[in-house]
């Protein structure tokens, strides 16, 4: 099955523009664990959805770090590094936020005595949507239309975001008093939705030995990507090969939700083709121009868990892994790579 595999896209490495994508991503990724300590998977997965040109939701109690990895990611790649700039915005999503403070809003110029258009904070390369639960339905709806398809609408006109538009959004879980669950809709625009968790005890130990060494670091974070590395990047990551065994999988475990027992609303043909633009960035995160079996396993229910609709809440895990085990271990007996 290794026709259709080039010895370069066989061997991590074996290129130069495979050296250079490792090492930024390699720079990335340690940049910003100099603030966020332990969570190394958890910045790779976000990185991936960065390169796969999808956006990412963390969700977990306040105080775990989300925010802070929103931010030190963005300030890793937002700067005026190259000729073009990055442009980072935050919004703190509050109750009586409202559509226009994303969008933006037509203001009367006293001058030319017209209405002109004043740009909101989406118009942005990176934006951070800081406890995107705390709006109401209608704010959260407005970014819809600019996850989906990097465009907003105002009246008749329709206006193009910038080529890179990447959402980091944060939540809490909806247990939590003043929060709006958000709808599937929103839901399925979002690439990856993690669990941010706490670090474990010798890490959490050290944080607090080291915690103004730490918010030091946070103050002093350097850019190590500009504009032009993350969109070349992002097409090295369109580019990365995935065996049509690995697609076959993807379909499996995609149709597989939806006729499960336990799962009441199973995934879209659209979750299938973020499933596969995410394992192409992760390999490309791991150094790899190719997708290996263990990829669909490590990612899959970061991509699908948030997607999907369970009858009984309980064994929402179950019900899910049990359909990404049964896949992984088909794809592992066949041996694509050996």
């Amino acid at each position: 099955m290794m026709e259709n595999v080039s010895d370069e896209q066989q061997m991590p490495g074996a290129g130069s523009e495979e050296r250079n994508a490792g090492g930024s991503i390699k720079h990335l990724i340690d940049q910003v664990e100099k603030v966020i300590r332990g969570k190394r998977d958890k910045i790779e997965l976000v990185v991936t959805c960065l390169l796969a040109g999808g956006h990412i939701l963390m969700e977990d109690n306040p105080g775990t770090g989300k925010t802070v990895l929103a931010r030190t990611l963005a300030h890793c790649i937002s700067g005026e590094m190259g000729s073009e700039h990055v442009i980072f915005k935050r919004i703190q999503f509050t109750p009586d936020l409202l559509p226009m403070d994303l969008i933006g809003t037509h203001i009367f110029d006293d001058r030319n005595k017209e209405f002109v258009f004043k740009k909101g904070p989406l118009f942005c390369n990176v934006l951070l949507a800081d406890e995107i639960n705390r709006a109401s339905p209608k704010v959260q709806s407005a970014l819809l239309e600019a996850m989906a398809e990097q465009q907003v609408t105002v009246g008749d006109t329709t206006l193009k975001l910038e080529r890179l538009f990447f959402t980091i959004a944060t939540q809490n879980p909806i247990e939590m008093e003043g929060t709006y669950p958000l709808p599937a809709a929103q839901l399925d625009r979002f690439f990856m939705k993690i669990i941010f968790g706490y670090v474990d005890e010798q890490t959490e130990l050290n944080i607090y030995r080291e915690y103004l060494d730490i918010a030091q670091n946070l103050v002093q974070i350097e850019q190590v990507l500009s504009m032009q590395d993350l969109l070349q990047l992002q097409e090295e990551a369109r580019q990365v090969f995935v065996h049509d065994e690995i697609v076959q999988g993807v379909s499996h475990i995609v149709r597989g939700s939806r006729e499960h027992q336990d799962i009441v609303l199973g995934a879209s043909t659209r979750s299938g083709i973020a499933f596969l633009r995410c394992l192409k960035a992760y390999a490309l995160v791991k150094g790899r121009t190719f997708v290996i079996e263990d990829d669909v396993k490590d990612i899959a229910y970061a991509v699908l868990d948030h997607r999907l609709i369970y009858r009984n809440k309980d064994g929402r895990e179950k019900a899910l892994n049990s359909i990404i085990h049964k896949e992984a271990e088909r794809l592992a007996r066949l041996k694509l790579y050996k």
